[in-house]
């Protein structure tokens, strides 16, 4: 493919329609982490500085193609005005229509409009052509991103570029490309995967893919259940995937015949409830009839040596049930692994990049991801939509 920067784009004088991922979370009308705002910044400030006339476009949250106040970009246009630095960052009162088209065509060079959240239109998940066709009314240069979006084929990441004669990636999207593509090209060895994370049905795709290219897999979280299941242990109430066991069953069986070093939870911090503020750690014959809520620290210090000793690392998904912090530990060992891990080591979104924050141990990573389904796809090694539509050939 043959994608192209923003400096290869004429901006000045033009309406720049900049597909961004503000789905940030928000405690009324507060937005509580900035972490994606912050991230489009770069893109933002150059298309300004290079005298486009900016219209921003972003889903939030699931309003299932009704119009939900609570779930309006409102707040998320304020903090990006206050964060540009700008007495005002207009936001349109739909994002497809005569209001947004009155509001954009009275943009100046170097001013911004802020379209309502897309998902209000049921023609925006449906990856509908005719409402591509509104919102590109509405530019004259398309730009993407919303790498955290990237693997939907939804129609401002897909079908909206596809009708735009000038496109490029901004400066996120290209720099999530760059860093992944050295985890899915040519990794330098040893290459360990930390898989966590509620499902197995969620990673199946990518477990399989990598137990192909890494030197080690290791696999923590709830996902960790089902093959501790499928390898014979009584999990109690734990969460298990009952119909994943065979896929389970099947990947321990190809794990044992190849190359790789697939590794499970030796030891795991059970409790009787979600609420418990007092785990035990047991051995993998110890649950009697709990639940595993958190890798325990025998299995943390195996986990945290292969992390340590590796030349590549990515990392996706927490090792227990992060969110609590009776169930925190495993997870932030991990983190602090990774941290201290020499090699090139890679984040891919979500409780691991939450971990990572919460530790400020960001700055210490090769790469943090945005997008962590966007991150598992690529590295499965499927197209993404949102980067395919960008093909200028």
């Amino acid at each position: 493919m043959t994608i192209r920067h923003l400096e290869d784009l004429n901006l000045g004088g033009r309406r720049v329609f900049l597909r961004v991922d503000f789905n940030v979370p928000l405690d009324g009308r507060r937005v509580t982490d900035d972490t994606r705002i912050r991230a489009a910044l770069p893109t933002i400030e150059h298309i300004l500085e290079a005298g486009g006339r900016l219209v921003i476009a972003s889903h939030l949250g699931r309003p299932k193609g009704e119009r939900k106040p609570e779930l309006s970009l409102e707040p998320a246009a304020a903090l990006l005005a206050e964060m540009l630095g700008v007495g005002e960052v207009t936001l349109c009162d739909d994002c497809v229509g005569d209001g947004p088209r009155k509001v954009v065509g009275d943009l100046r060079d170097g001013q911004v409009a802020v379209l309502e959240n897309l998902r209000f239109h049921p023609g925006e998940k449906a990856n509908d052509e005719n409402f591509a066709r509104e919102l590109a009314k509405l530019c004259d240069v398309y730009v993407n991103d919303a790498f955290g979006a990237a693997h939907r084929a939804h129609a401002s990441v897909d079908a909206l570029p596809r009708l735009m004669g000038e496109k490029g990636a901004g400066r996120l999207l290209q720099r999530e490309l760059d860093a992944l593509a050295k985890l899915r090209n040519e990794p330098t060895r040893p290459y360990v995967a930390v898989l966590g994370g509620a499902k197995v049905s969620d990673k199946i795709g990518v477990l399989e893919e990598l137990r192909q290219k890494v030197d080690t897999l290791i696999i923590g979280g709830a996902m960790a259940n089902t093959f501790l299941a499928a390898a014979g242990h009584a999990m109690g109430r734990s969460l298990v995937e009952e119909d994943k066991l065979p896929l389970a069953r099947a990947l321990l069986q190809k794990a044992d015949v190849g190359a790789v070093e697939l590794l499970l939870p030796t030891d795991l911090r059970v409790a009787d409830s979600l609420e418990s503020q007092n785990p035990q750690v047991v051995g993998l014959d110890g649950i009697d009839g709990r639940m595993a809520l958190d890798i325990g620290p025998e299995s943390a210090a195996l986990f945290a040596d292969r992390v340590r000793r590796a030349e590549t690392v990515f990392w996706n998904g927490p090792m227990g049930l992060f969110e609590k912090k009776p169930f925190a530990a495993g997870t932030l060992a991990v983190a602090e692994a990774m941290a201290a891990c020499p090699g090139y080591a890679v984040v891919g979104g979500g409780d691991s990049v939450a971990a990572v924050q919460q530790m400020n141990l960001a700055s210490k990573m090769g790469h943090v991801s945005t997008g962590g389904g966007a991150s598992l796809e690529y590295l499965e090694g499927k197209p993404l939509p949102g980067v395919e539509a960008l093909d200028a050939d």
